[in-house]
């Protein structure tokens, strides 16, 4: 990417700065953070198509006594490439009813809270400090439309939520909702009891799949809408390799009339078009590979897990097998106790060194397997980021050399 002829200084900076990224991101390490992935080229080219700068309003409204489903012209092309998005996006997740037009997950959890749940509703969902998603803590999403929300309990190792105690939860709350998703994703939840419990009491169950998304999508986690949930949503670019931004589905046609209607005007007014372009590609693509893909991330995590595990850097949830997900999780209070360092100071550590891991104490897999590594590369890969992170080795010339034998992208 070069700067346009003419081109001012801080356009130049702009395209050396947008051209280092790129290199840094794309080619120079090794990126296991949880919460990214990398799309398929095809899905970057729709990105960068003219889509990117389209705006169409796809709604009915009455204009001078006439029914319009489209308040502007030329939509011919947007209007079928949303309907494949919803179509493929419906089949993966196993619901009847979807729409990709949601800005992000956190607009995906807006998109079915604010629509079927009046003011002053109670919540169940779990709390940050038990690995919980910030967003439903009480100052957040709650505070905003009147809701209470309570704990639903997520405990021990890996914050695992056990059948009794969310069962009892339900029934001693009484909540109009429970709201099952994670930041700290290591384990499928009970679903099939939480929802004939929340169901009992005629709760909704949503799934915010925002971090294991690509591995429902491909089997391998858990099949919410099956096991009970009503409403499955979430971010997609997590474990799930596609652009940022959101998707909603569900079975039921009755909480659909109520969430489609609702979404437009009330909790965004447009929908981007070269994200829906390539969120519908990547979509298509976990149709054909996602279930291989799915079950060598998880392969991954828990083969890194084992090899980080015996070489002294300490795990939560060791007994459980580390993960069912693509998330592993440090111990912070064992890290500090046997070397002196958290998490974040390892992360910085570890950054300088071309490994890429976050600051709260998470390692994730979904990026590495989509550039190809298998569980035989995670000895390796466990042996650089013990002797990067804690003995202060410089290996960064060695992921460098390493990384650089991974050109492409793939599933399996």
């Amino acid at each position: 990417m070069t700067a346009p002829s003419g081109a001012r200084p801080d356009e130049e900076r702009l395209a050396a700065l947008v051209r280092a990224h790129d290199r840094w991101r794309g080619r120079d390490v090794f990126n296991l953070l949880p919460s990214e992935n990398a799309l398929s080229a095809t899905a970057r080219k729709y990105l960068a198509s003219d889509l990117a700068g389209r705006y169409t309003l796809p709604i009915e409204v009455e204009r001078e006594g006439e029914t319009l489903a489209n308040s502007y012209t030329g939509t011919r092309y947007t209007d079928e490439i949303e309907a494949i998005g919803n179509a493929a996006a419906a089949r993966l997740f196993h619901g009847r009813f979807a729409t990709v037009r949601p800005l992000s997950g956190h607009i995906a959890a807006l998109s079915a809270l604010v629509p079927l749940l009046p003011p002053k509703s109670r919540l169940l969902a779990i709390q940050p400090d038990e690995g919980g998603y910030d967003g439903y803590a009480p100052g957040f999403i709650p505070a905003v439309f009147g809701y209470t929300v309570r704990p639903l309990p997520a405990a021990g190792p890996g914050h695992r939520v056990e059948t009794e105690a969310a069962v009892s939860a339900i029934q001693r709350e009484r909540p109009n909702a429970v709201v099952l998703g994670q930041s700290f994703f290591l384990f499928p939840y009970p679903l099939k009891e939480i929802a004939e419990a929340a169901h009992g009491i005629d709760a909704l169950v949503f799934y915010d799949a925002s971090h294991v998304l690509g591995l429902v999508a491909g089997g391998e986690f858990q099949d919410p809408l099956r096991e009970g949930a009503d409403v499955l949503y979430g971010s997609t670019h997590k474990s799930f390799p596609g652009p940022q931004g959101g998707v909603l589905v569900t079975e039921r046609e009755d909480l659909f009339r109520q969430i489609d209607p609702a979404l437009v005007w009330r909790i965004f007014d447009n929908a981007h078009w070269n994200r829906i372009a390539a969120l519908t590609q990547t979509l298509l693509e976990l149709e054909r590979f996602g279930r291989d893909y799915a079950r060598t991330i998880v392969e991954n995590s828990q083969a890194l897990g084992r090899s980080l595990s015996s070489l002294g850097l300490p795990l939560v949830a060791e007994a459980e097998g580390f993960t069912r997900s693509h998330q592993l999780h440090l111990d912070p209070a064992r890290l500090r106790a046997a070397h002196g360092i958290g998490p974040a100071a390892l992360a910085r550590r570890l950054e300088k060194q071309r490994l890429l891991i976050d600051l709260v104490a998470r390692i994730g897999t979904a990026e590495a397997t989509r550039l190809g590594l298998t569980p035989a590369e995670m000895p390796r890969l466990a042996e650089l980021l013990v002797r990067g992170g804690l003995k202060r080795e410089r290996v960064g010339a060695e992921v460098l050399a390493w990384r650089r034998t991974y050109r492409g992208l793939r599933f399996t």
